[in-house]
């Protein structure tokens, strides 16, 4: 009972409630409970709830008084983030080397460790749909010194996995946007169609005849091209390859029609007598191709993919070390070096708040669901 009352006190200047009542739980629950081997945060947040249950009023009183001395000190916290970073940082990304997100967080650790004099060395953690990197960072301490790759990529697995053991919006603190990039559309070096509009316009007078081409199932890539069915309101049939240059055979050889996939992994392919690209999906304009028209621009006014990465953390580190590290991200991507490296590859550097972050993660997982939803992909 006096536990559940501590419980409900508003927390003093500079904690947060999530803190606050931790802090009190896990005294209350310590004292009373021999502590098992416990291996994740998660682990240690069950223990401490199902324990504090079983203990006597007189003792979580007596732990309350402790927890209350442990919370009070908020500027034992500011401190030590004034300090950061004191040691090198480990950012898990969930790609394999040589990827656009994996380029992106290179070129940004790179600039980091130049102006914070720390190392901030890359983890590379591929597959399982990213949940393996994630599960990595949220199995670190809170402390701002591992942090993880996010994106469009989790802002998707967000609908497209039954179950995940973790929330993106809940377990993980977003930092910052990094880079932007949006998505090619190529046709054959043969192909009869110009634009956009002539594509629909085929497939429309013959449903189901023209090919959409795009890697991996569930990937944006792939979802990119149903969006483009869904928005066109035209009959395709879409192709899943394994790789880029497996979806590069198969135009070249004219068994897709319409391909989707980024600058990066397209680039040495286009040019006179290579694949075309006859549109863009972002808002604007792709400054590597000013002459090729955005979707939008081409009469789909609904076609706008946009996917991008960033950098998050797990819940509970200090808001001053993610203030502080989203201010350096932001600081690292104006460099005019950072920009015109990022810029060849087809990544538009730009940087985040927390806020922007988390928002464009939650907008992203719901356009996402609503295409999985209604073209009737499987969840894994």
């Amino acid at each position: 009972m006096f536990l559940s009352e501590c419980m409900k006190l508003e927390p003093l200047h500079g904690t947060s409630k999530n803190d606050w009542d931790l802090a009190i739980l896990a005294i209350a629950a310590v004292l009373a409970t021999p502590v098992p081997r416990i291996q994740s945060v998660r682990e240690a947040q069950i223990f401490i709830q199902r324990s504090a249950a079983s203990v006597p009023s007189w003792l979580r009183c007596t732990a309350a008084l402790v927890a209350l001395a442990c919370v009070a000190a908020p500027g034992d916290i500011a401190q030590a983030a004034g300090d950061y970073p004191r040691q090198p940082i480990r950012i898990l990304v969930p790609y394999g080397p040589g990827g656009a997100g994996d380029m992106t967080i290179r070129l940004l650790a790179n600039k980091l460790s130049q102006n914070l004099k720390q190392p901030f060395v890359i983890e590379n953690r591929p597959g399982a749909g990213g949940i393996a990197a994630m599960r990595a960072v949220l199995s670190a301490p809170a402390d701002g010194y591992t942090l993880g790759e996010m994106g469009n990529g989790q802002a998707i697995s967000m609908s497209l996995f039954q179950s995940l053991p973790y929330n993106m919006l809940k377990d993980f603190t977003q930092i910052s946007v990094a880079a932007n990039f949006a998505m090619l559309l190529v046709v054959p070096p043969t192909s009869p169609y110009k634009t956009v509009r002539d594509v629909i316009d085929a497939a429309r007078k013959a449903p189901g005849k023209l090919n959409l081409g795009a890697i991996n199932p569930g990937s944006t890539q792939n979802l990119s091209a149903y969006l483009f069915q869904q928005v066109s309101e035209a009959e395709f049939t879409i192709v899943t390859y394994r790789t880029t240059p497996d979806l590069v055979t198969a135009l070249l050889r004219g068994d897709v029609d319409l391909g989707f996939d980024y600058f990066a992994g397209l680039e040495s392919t286009i040019g006179p007598d290579k694949l075309r690209v006859i549109a863009t999906s972002g808002e604007e304009r792709d400054p590597l191709l000013k002459d090729v028209p955005t979707a939008k621009e081409s009469g789909l006014p609904d076609y706008v993919v946009t996917s991008w990465n960033g950098v998050g953390a797990p819940a509970g580190v200090p808001a001053e070390i993610i203030t502080a590290l989203s201010a350096e991200i932001r600081r690292a991507l104006a460099a005019p070096d950072v920009r015109e490296r990022m810029l060849r590859l087809g990544l538009q550097a730009r940087g985040s708040t927390p806020e922007e972050m988390r928002n464009r993660m939650a907008a992203d997982a719901a356009k996402w669901r609503e295409v999985i939803e209604k073209a009737g992909i499987p969840k894994h």
